[in-house]
């Protein structure tokens, strides 16, 4: 009898154990590039990151890239997209596909000629969302301004709660240098607009510090 209640305690303790395993956790990385007038010329440095991506994003991650354009809220903008296969040998053939389509992409891209970030933006929290990560980023390569095609409207509020976007290389412009004051304007508006969607907002212009990428 002793046998069968310690039997039964046993199973009772494994049987919970199983019940609060935590799903493994997964990461998804939307990257949109700005490809707007003589930006394209900063795209060698974002490959540098897309690689950096490619090489620390683990089996069931989540990485598309898109480019920002005249109306950047379409799957067309999606340069490429995939999550990562349970098996390694699969997932080093996704990232060495992906990083082609990049490399080709850069070494052929035209400019735009407007820049909907925030369309991009809408477009990357379906993609994340819908991965079901536990950490979902935006990461924003552009100089974060903002050039709208005529009749296009968002003044609206993006939904990104549980999103950290991240704004990398943010060069300044010719305005710019004429009044500091334009530049952190603009940031501070669109750390604004993502803290009132929900979401966490940072700046990392420091491409060599690239470590601190995926930190939520």
């Amino acid at each position: 009898m002793k046998k069968l209640i310690l039997l039964f305690i046993l199973i009772t303790i494994f049987g919970l154990s199983a019940c609060t395993e935590t799903a493994p956790k997964t990461r998804a990385v939307y990257m949109l590039l700005d490809t707007s007038g003589t930006y394209t010329e900063e795209l060698k440095k974002a490959q540098t990151i897309i690689n950096y991506l490619l090489g620390n994003l683990a089996n069931g991650d989540s990485l598309a890239v898109a480019r920002i354009d005249s109306g950047s809220f379409s799957e067309k903008d999606i340069l490429h997209k995939v999550t990562f296969d349970s098996r390694p040998s699969r997932a080093n053939e996704q990232k060495r596909a992906f990083k082609r389509k990049v490399d080709e992409f850069v070494a052929s891209v035209k400019s735009a000629s407007h820049t909907d970030i925030s369309g991009g933006l809408l477009q990357a929290t379906e993609f994340l969302n819908e991965t079901g990560a536990s950490e979902k980023f935006v990461l924003i390569f552009s100089d974060m301004e903002e050039d709208l095609k005529k009749g296009h409207v968002r003044d609206f509020s993006i939904p990104l709660v549980g999103i950290k976007v991240v704004a990398l290389n943010v060069t300044k412009l010719r305005m710019d240098i004429v009044d500091p004051r334009e530049y952190l304007n603009r940031l501070d508006m669109w750390e604004k607009k993502v803290l009132d969607g929900g979401g966490k907002w940072t700046v990392l212009n420091d491409l060599e510090r690239l470590e601190n990428l995926l930190k939520v």
